[in-house]
């Protein structure tokens, strides 16, 4: 059986194909419809419980990474079109708390599509991230708000 966040993709999918709009929007209110649909028929399921909780964990989360991207290109920006050069970068060993393949993918990736900081490599025992940073000013505030953004990420995921 599969589970409920894939029945809900699926169910969106279902949705797309039917009405022959393969938008965005379209896609949304699939994922809308598809939720309401496995709402009403797997309400007695606890399987699905963890599934509506995660549901306001990932609507935050997307937010907050919105926010931290929309901060990040500012920064980068401002630093592009102003004489000033402010940027120290370095790399840094990020202690993980992921733990698997898919939670340690998810992670690298975050962190690669904020601008500013790049994951470059993964320890053999996967405990540890090396990451490029432009702004190095202060090691341990940057690795609090990149621990920060690994805890949010793992909210959803786990």
């Amino acid at each position: 059986m599969i589970g409920p966040l894939a029945s809900n993709i699926l169910l969106a999918l279902v949705w797309m194909g039917l009405t022959g709009s393969f938008t965005g929007t379209n896609l949304f209110i699939g994922l809308v419809l598809g939720y309401l649909i496995l709402a009403s028929a797997l309400r007695d399921q606890p399987g699905f419980a963890a599934y509506t909780g995660k549901i306001p964990k990932a609507i935050l989360f997307i937010g907050f990474f919105i926010k931290e991207l929309i901060l990040s290109n500012l920064k980068v920006a401002y630093d592009v079109l102003t004489p000033t050069y402010y940027m120290k970068p370095g790399v840094i060993a990020f202690p993980l708390e992921a733990r698997t393949d898919a939670e340690i993918t998810v992670v690298a990736n975050l962190i690669s599509l904020t601008p500013g900081t790049l994951s470059l490599d993964v320890s053999s025992d996967r405990k540890v991230l090396y990451i490029h940073v432009m702004y190095l000013e202060n090691e341990e505030a940057v690795i609090e708000s990149i621990r920060y953004m690994e805890y949010r990420a793992l909210e959803v995921l786990r």
